[in-house]
């Protein structure tokens, strides 16, 4: 009775958001700002008609993700080849099928010695908290993949392996979930089996779609995005007399203009520094806990999240699911990063969509705005390297000399005895 008591909560609060959410798509409940669908309806439809004819969209700058991606482009098939449903709608079916698929896989996860119900709540709450952007983009599925691939890397190195490469092969952050396997038999294990899952699928779309691989090339031409942290610069520069512009390029709301490639250069030296801090981390780690796997996964991303030129509003979820995974995990002392992730996707709702005209035209709102939600990716980014630091390289380090000097304080009395 207990167990089903702890369960109904999450599962009835899950209910009630998700039909908040699914109404809002719908256009039953109007939200303030602009509409979020219209990346369903018009940008994802028109994807679907070109994959449906059997090539990629070699023509369209705003396809700019790996091969697999076409096969969530594609799933809304399974509604609308039977015409159940048209398109936009199927996909926000799945949509919700994905974000159900993720709680039964924290659900799962409790039943484990060492869980906790902290990460189910942590989803339950953290979605709905971006608003109806989670449901508008396919995000949510790349995500169930990542949880599935982390849930699954406990036991199952292969499988979580595999996971983490289909999702690579869908929207490429979930390679990152591969840095925190432990090291020897489990990483060798998820390595090559990710290693064969990518050549394997790479392969089959490069022979049997035109264009798969035009999306290594497609965001050459890319400015700075006005929502992530290096923008922050160019917003206040706009103050004083910089002459660039916020213009719609590669689907998004970019800064062009003079010194924005500097902008984004410093984002891609960030970006290249958070890799080698999580190349040492793993050189340096001597200790794996049960819950450094998730650690590693959350601070990686993070890191890649807050450093990239391009920051979205729906890199949330992505944050909010590994988030949810390591508050799963008893032995995780990643809550406060955690919930500073849930306040910083609070604040993405409001800058977009209902505060983005302030963003757009950088005003003192949509600046704090912005400053504060990048800054609380900035100190929990800062927080996760510092704690997985602790738990797996100091931490191990100062018990291991504090049992070496203990050992020592013992033998030394011994010595004197025998003498």
């Amino acid at each position: 009775m207990r167990r089903t008591g702890t369960v109904s909560g999450p599962l009835a609060a899950w209910a009630v958001t998700r039909a908040a959410l699914l109404l809002c798509v719908f256009h039953v409940i109007d939200t303030p700002g602009q509409d979020v669908t219209s990346d369903v309806s018009v940008i994802y439809r028109g994807w679907f008609e070109t994959l449906s004819g059997g090539s990629f969209p070699v023509d369209d700058v705003t396809w700019q993700y790996p091969p697999a991606a076409a096969l969530v482009i594609l799933s809304p098939a399974v509604f609308t080849g039977l015409g159940l449903l048209g398109y936009a709608s199927a996909f926000y079916v799945l949509a919700c099928a994905a974000d159900a698929a993720v709680l039964a896989l924290l659900l799962y996860a409790r039943r484990r010695t060492g869980a906790r119900r902290a990460g189910v709540w942590v989803w339950v709450v953290g979605v709905p908290l971006l608003g109806p952007t989670a449901y508008a983009r396919y995000d949510l599925m790349v995500t169930a993949l990542a949880v599935a691939a982390l849930v699954a890397a406990v036991s199952h190195p292969r499988t979580a392996g595999a996971l983490a490469s289909l999702g690579a092969m869908v929207k490429v952050w979930p390679a990152l979930l591969l840095l925190g396997t432990p090291r020897g038999r489990a990483s060798r294990a998820a390595w090559t089996t990710a290693v064969a899952v990518a050549a394997l699928l790479t392969a089959g779309f490069a022979a049997t779609m035109p264009g798969a691989l035009d999306f290594l090339h497609a965001q050459e031409g890319r400015g700075t995005e006005i929502e992530s942290l290096g923008a922050l610069v160019l917003h206040v520069a706009r103050h004083f007399g910089w002459e660039g512009q916020v213009l719609l390029n590669y689907g998004s709301m970019e800064f062009l203009g003079p010194h924005v490639d500097v902008v984004s250069g410093a984002a891609l030296v960030l970006s290249v520094l958070a890799g080698g801090w999580m190349l040492l981390w793993r050189i340096q780690a001597v200790e794996w806990t049960p819950s450094t796997p998730a650690d590693a996964a959350f601070a990686a991303v993070l890191l890649f999240t807050t450093t990239s030129r391009v920051l979205s509003p729906q890199y949330m979820i992505w944050l909010v699911g590994l988030a949810a995974v390591c508050l799963s995990l008893r032995a995780s002392r990643l809550a406060l990063p955690a919930a500073l992730v849930l306040a910083a996707t609070a604040l993405t709702a409001l800058e977009f969509p209902v505060w983005f005209t302030h963003v757009v035209a950088s005003d003192w709102r949509g600046i704090v705005l912005l400053a504060a939600r990048n800054g609380l990716l900035v100190a929990a980014s800062a927080l996760a390297c510092a704690r997985l630091w602790q738990d797996t390289v100091t931490g191990p380090k100062r018990r291991a000399a504090e049992a070496r000097e203990s050992a020592a304080a013992v033998s030394r009395p011994e010595r004197l005895l025998t003498w």
